[in-house]
C-alpha cells in the first residue's frame, strides 16, 4: 500500500481504539501484569510513546536518531526496557498525555513528508508508509497485550491486514535474526479476513504455503500467542519452519509466548 494517508488514517483509528481502552483506567489498573514479563499496562503505553518519539526523531532529524541507535547497539538488551521504564514510572495521567500528544505529532510529521522519502530506523531505512505500518502493527500488538491485561476481547478488524502485510515481508528478516538463510523460493500466504474476505500474498503456485485466519496469523507473526494455540497452518517443510520463528517486528527474536494449559 503506497498512500501513507490510508495507513495513518487506519493507525490513528487503531490508537483511539486503545486509548479508549486505557483512558478510564484508575491507578490500580495501570499497574496491572501484562503477558510480558515484568511489564504492567503502564510500561505498554511508556513502551508506544518511546517508539513514536524514536520514529518522530528519525522521520524529523536523522542525525540525532543515529546517535538514539548507537546508544541501542550498545545496550541491545536493555535499552527497550530502559525506555518502557522511565515512561511506566511517570503518573498515569501524565503518561497518558505525553502518549497522545506524540502518537499526534508523529501523525502531522509523516503526512508533511515528501513522496519518495526515507528515514532511517533500527531495521531498513522506510518510507512513510512503512513507517505508519509498523507504527500500527506496534500499536495492535501492544494492545492485544493490554486487552489480555484486562480481559477484553477486540473485535478484528480490516486494519489487520497491515500488520499481516508486514508480517509476509519480514519473512526473510525472520530467518537471518536466528542466524539462517531464507528459503530462496517465495511462499504462499493465503488468509481470512475478519469478514471472510481473502487476503492473498505470493504465486498461487508455490510449493510453500500458508493459510488460516488473519487474525490468527497476526497474533502469531507479532507472538502475542503461541502456534499450537492459533489456527494457521503450513504446507512444506521451509512453511513449517517459518512459523516457528516468524516476527514482525524488528530488533532480536522474541522469547514469544507459551501454549496455553503449559
Amino acid at each position: 500500500m503506497s498512500d501513507p494517508a490510508v495507513v495513518l488514517d487506519d493507525l490513528r483509528s487503531e490508537s483511539d481504539e486503545l486509548d479508549r481502552l486505557v483512558g478510564e483506567l484508575d491507578e490500580k489498573g495501570w499497574a496491572r501484569a501484562t503477558p510480558a514479563p515484568g511489564w504492567t499496562v503502564a510500561h505498554q503505553i511508556a513502551h508506544l510513546t518511546w517508539t513514536d518519539a524514536a520514529a518522530l526523531l528519525a522521520v524529523t532529524d536523522p542525525g540525532a536518531f543515529a546517535a538514539e541507535v548507537e546508544k541501542a547497539l550498545a545496550a541491545p538488551d536493555s535499552f527497550v526496557d530502559e525506555g518502557a521504564e522511565t515512561g511506566a514510572a511517570l503518573p498515569p495521567a501524565a503518561l497518558l498525555t505525553r502518549w497522545r500528544d506524540g502518537r499526534e505529532r508523529l501523525q502531522r510529521a509523516l503526512r508533511e513528508t515528501p513522496p519518495g522519502a526515507r528515514f532511517p530506523w533500527y531495521g531498513p531505512p522506510m518510507s512513510a508508509t512503512s513507517m505508519a505500518t509498523a507504527r500500527l502493527m506496534e500499536t495492535w500488538a501492544h494492545g492485544q497485550d493490554i486487552a489480555d491485561a484486562l480481559g477484553a476481547v477486540r473485535e478484528p478488524t480490516a486494519r489487520l491486514r497491515h500488520v499481516a502485510f508486514i508480517g509476509v515481508r519480514a519473512r526473510d528478516f525472520a530467518y537471518q535474526v536466528h542466524g539462517l538463510t531464507p528459503p530462496a523460493e517465495p511462499f504462499r500466504v493465503e488468509l481470512t479476513g475478519p469478514a471472510g474476505e481473502l487476503w492473498a500474498y505470493g504465486p498461487e503456485d508455490a510449493g510453500q504455503r500458508v493459510t488460516g485466519p488473519a487474525l490468527d496469523f497476526c497474533l502469531l507473526v507479532t507472538q502475542r500467542a503461541h502456534r499450537d494455540d492459533l489456527a494457521v497452518r503450513a504446507e512444506g517443510a521451509d512453511a513449517d519452519r517459518w512459523l516457528e520463528i516468524a516476527q514482525a517486528f524488528a530488533g532480536p527474536a522474541g522469547a514469544g509466548r507459551t501454549p496455553k494449559g503449559a
